[in-house]
């Protein structure tokens, strides 16, 4: 390209060394027709550098511009050269920096744990956390969960890596998760040993109903589905505050929930069981420091509570073992036994999960059944759509041994702890 009578560069021409052959002009990708092949031309500012001389320069101007303009037009040329190379420059060299593949986040056992920035593969030690995941969408994340996994039914086909306090690391590892998901019931032998491996894993640990709400939305957070997770949290809230409308003006009823009959488990005022049994318009009537205490059938006597509570085992199995109740020494002392005052409600009040919040309204429904006359008919079929009757309790293969028990009795009449 020529002006005037001096050589002319524009920056962006194909050029090579004297000697050699210009290299050949190739069309641009995605140009628009016409365009292939052409020179690209700035439709701004252009800039033409080191190729016009000052002779070349003064014929240019005195042809095409009044002489009195010429000066203002020297210095403009001037200055847009020089601020051409720097631009040019600084385009060229300096590229948007990459986000970073690796992200920070504290569970709620106050750890601190390195995640991908996007989790795709997640396995499951927890009940209540593979429940979770199905409520947030992301079950195709979930490549393994535990052998008590059992809600929904699809869970159940998911890789099974053992069971929650004795996971095999060798099939999580050959599952490549980008994160595992533990409680605090899961052993901290198993967390360490995944670290060591590599692989993080996020603990939940909610201790009311209203911590199971954060701890999902939180959940929801680390995942990537914040959307999801506010939205689960919404409707969780709205049943729990209509609940709470419905009660406001009745009673509490004085309560003992049976999670193991022998020897006699319940439930201490610092777990999210309690706090589930406060919204179902119930008091427990163990007032305990310990989370899950050995109870005296004595004490209970002494109590007497209006209503005993059980999760449902297995379909039916709460309601027979309750009629055995009668039969074992000390228990026929109990008036809710010997009147049959007995609420079963479905095992997902054992977990921390969404479903908990089903499981509380099927309790104050048994306790205040006024309180929901009518709508009697529209819960009942609500609750049987999201409990149905014939899913077996998580964990009910095991026998839990609970402190100060010399035998380690297997039989129980109430949910498992393991379920969670």
């Amino acid at each position: 390209m020529r002006i005037g009578r001096g050589p002319a560069t524009v920056i962006g021409s194909n050029s090579r060394k004297p000697g050699h052959p210009p290299l050949a002009q190739r069309p641009a990708p995605f140009a628009r027709k016409g365009e292939a092949g052409s020179p690209r031309v700035s439709r701004g500012a252009f800039f033409v550098s080191g190729g016009i001389s000052r002779r070349n320069r003064g014929g240019f101007l005195k042809k095409f511009l009044p002489s009195r303009l010429h000066p203002a037009a020297f210095a403009v040329l001037a200055v847009l050269t020089c601020a051409a190379a720097p631009a040019y420059a600084q385009s060229a060299t300096h590229s948007s920096p990459e986000p970073p593949a690796f992200r920070e986040v504290a569970d709620e056992l106050g750890r601190t744990i390195r995640i991908p920035q996007q989790v795709r593969r997640i396995v499951s030690l927890s009940p209540s956390s593979t429940e979770t995941i199905y409520a947030l969408g992301l079950q195709d994340r979930l490549v393994g969960d535990t052998d008590y996994c059992d809600y929904p039914a699809d869970a159940q086909k998911k890789t099974k890596v053992g069971g929650a306090t004795n996971p095999s690391l060798e099939v999580i590892a050959s599952l490549h998760p980008d994160l595992v998901l533990v409680t605090k019931l899961n052993r901290l032998e198993t967390t360490q040993s995944l670290a060591e491996l590599g692989i993080p894993s996020y603990a939940t640990d909610p201790h009311t109903v209203a911590d199971i709400l954060s701890s999902i939305k939180t959940l929801a957070d680390v995942l990537g589905a914040p959307e999801a997770g506010a939205s689960v949290v919404e409707d969780m809230q709205r049943r729990l505050d209509d609940l709470q409308r419905r009660l406001r003006d009745l009673p509490p009823k004085r309560a003992l929930f049976v999670v193991w009959a022998q020897p006699l488990i319940s439930t201490g005022q610092h777990t999210f069981l309690a706090d589930a049994l406060r919204r179902a318009g119930a008091v427990s009537i163990v007032n305990s420091s310990q989370d899950w205490p050995q109870v005296n059938l004595e004490e209970v006597a002494r109590l007497q509570p209006d209503f005993l509570v059980f999760a449902e085992s297995q379909p039916g199995n709460a309601s027979r073992e309750v009629q055995k109740l009668g039969t074992l020494p000390g228990w026929k002392i109990v008036h809710a036994v010997r009147d049959h005052r007995y609420a079963v409600i479905s095992d997902a009040v054992n977990r921390p999960a969404p479903r908990i919040v089903s499981a509380i309204e099927e309790l104050a429904r048994q306790l205040h059944p006024e309180a929901f006359a009518e709508k009697a008919g529209d819960t009942k079929k609500e609750t049987e759509k999201e409990n149905p009757p014939a899913r077996p309790l998580a964990f009910a293969p095991f026998s839990w041994n609970p402190p100060h028990s010399p035998h380690g009795h297997s039989s129980s009449t109430g949910g498992c702890l393991c379920g969670r």
